[in-house]
């Protein structure tokens, strides 16, 4: 914060009972402090008055600025997996794409639970809370799409939405629709393909790690059981890893075929719950 005016400061000094006296380090109350031994007491009549010592001499340390939120200043892209209406354009989604090592469809439909709640709803509504919670701790936050309404966007798409923005961070989101005896979550990271990726991957990892870590701290979703080590993944058939310029990495939350797995996917606390433990991961990356 700014320094107080002198005057104000001098008024501080006279009143010590009400502002605590300088450098006293305690809290203004509503009550005033009571007198003690070492208070400012009136002088008796015909006395003189004591000395009043500058405000400016009294306090000797410097006011620190106020501290800001922890994320001010960094920009992070989220990009929900798939589309609510993918699956009704086929002719779009299944377009072929070059992500560089292959090629491969524009998007896909996702999975779904088996009572029907679609991954492509899933992650908007992850994506819509983490949003929430990282505009509130001081992060600008992009979206690779505005709604689970729509087609697409392609993932060579996604990827340069991330790059455009010269993201801090970028992660997308997603939830696997493996065999039902397999759950757990896993980590998607990139590998070195001599493409644009290669200069990221390391930084990529070290996101990787620190997401996977706040993620099973604060879901206690277990790694996965039939994929990647310590629910890390290493891939470079993806294009919105193989295209990417930024930091980015996948997670598949958990398994939406496993019954487990899908309980907990589908409970907007649990949805909550997932929010802020991608939120603790992508702040101890951006804070490091």
């Amino acid at each position: 914060m700014r320094a107080l005016a002198a005057s104000v400061l001098a008024a501080c000094g006279l009143i010590a009972s009400a502002c605590g006296g300088a450098g006293s380090g305690g809290a203004a109350t509503d009550q005033a402090a009571p007198a003690t031994a070492g208070s400012r007491q009136e002088p008796s009549q015909g006395q003189t008055p004591p000395q009043e010592t500058p405000a400016q001499e009294q306090s000797s340390g410097k006011q620190e600025p106020p501290k800001g939120k922890p994320l001010d200043g960094k920009v992070i892209v989220l990009d929900p997996g798939h589309n609510g209406n993918n699956y009704r354009r086929p002719d779009i989604i299944n377009r072929p794409v070059d992500v560089l090592t292959e090629k491969k469809a524009c998007d896909t439909t996702g999975t779904s639970t088996n009572s029907g709640y679609s991954e492509a709803a899933f992650t908007w509504d992850v994506s819509t809370r983490l949003t929430r919670i990282l505009r509130e701790r001081g992060a600008t936050v992009k979206l690779t799409r505005s709604n689970n309404t729509g087609v697409g966007p392609c993932i060579t798409q996604r990827a340069a939405i991330g790059n455009k923005a010269g993201a801090d961070a970028a992660l997308s989101i997603h939830a696997d629709g493996a065999g039902p005896r397999d759950h757990g979550f896993h980590v998607i990271m990139p590998k070195k393909i001599g493409g644009p990726v290669d200069k990221v991957v390391a930084k990529s990892s070290r996101l990787g790690i620190d997401i996977r870590d706040a993620f099973r701290k604060g879901t206690g979703i277990p790694y996965s059981t039939y994929i990647g080590k310590n629910a890390l993944d290493y891939r470079n058939d993806l294009g919105g890893l193989n295209l990417s310029t930024v930091p980015k990495v996948f997670i598949e939350t958990g398994n939406m075929r496993n019954a487990g797995d899908a309980a907990k996917l589908s409970s907007p606390a649990f949805r909550q719950r997932i929010a802020v433990a991608l939120a603790n991961g992508l702040q101890h990356y951006l804070g490091t």
